[in-house]
């Protein structure tokens, strides 16, 4: 399955892992096992940003309605991409491996940084200034 380069392709073998076997050899166990334990680890990453999402909209009734959703969109959306991303993750790295290919890089944890620390800055910023009611 040399050349698998178009989303579609890739997002193919998120449903089809078995397809991956049929690529280079099989990877120490180990190996596979880490790879596993890094996509659980953005898995409860996501979780927890679409949680904090809820939260936002949910808990906080005393924010200007708009800005209340747009932290809360924000937050979810940013879990919806990190699970997404996640997926992808374990499958390239899956397939480098058994390729025996450099792990593949990514800008992905940055702009996840990036987001999450914009979105606690306005945060911070509503808290102290945005109330309803004030």
């Amino acid at each position: 399955m040399p050349g698998v380069n178009t989303i579609a392709q890739r997002v193919r073998l998120w449903f089809a892992p078995e397809r991956i076997r049929e690529e280079g050899d099989t990877p120490d166990y180990r190996f596979s096992l880490a790879n596993e334990r890094t996509f659980l680890a953005w898995i409860r990453t996501a979780l927890a940003l679409i949680g904090g999402g809820f939260a936002v909209d949910q808990f906080l009734p005393d924010l200007v309605r708009a800005v209340r959703t747009g932290l809360a969109l924000g937050l979810l959306a940013a879990g919806v991409l990190c699970a997404l991303r996640a997926v992808d993750h374990w499958v390239r790295c899956e397939r480098a491996m058994r390729r025996g290919e450099d792990l593949p890089v990514s800008r992905f944890p940055a702009l996840l940084g990036l987001v999450v620390a914009v979105v606690a800055v306005a945060m911070v910023v509503v808290v102290l200034f945005g109330r309803e009611g004030r």
